[in-house]
């Protein structure tokens, strides 16, 4: 059965890690219902994304666990 839950991925080293975050979430398109990104005026390489998300949970966790992985990128993930 598919699961709704939301997630947040905040990037604090945008300029090195946006490229391989966008690459991730491309590959998992299928799964994101609605996509929120913004960066923070303040902290200039600082951005957060949020996600709706639609899938097994086993899918939605290779996802999070490749997402935080990457240097400078932490990601917390709710099932609604």
């Amino acid at each position: 059965m598919d699961n709704l839950s939301i997630a947040a991925i905040r990037i604090d080293q945008r300029t090195d890690s946006a490229t391989k975050v966008q690459e991730i979430l491309t590959q998992n398109g299928d799964v994101i219902l609605n996509r929120f990104g913004m960066h923070d005026p303040i902290e200039v390489n600082t951005g957060l994304i949020t996600l709706n998300l639609r899938a097994e949970k086993n899918r939605i966790n290779n996802m999070m666990n490749e997402l935080s992985k990457l240097d400078g990128v932490r990601v917390n993930h709710m099932e609604v």
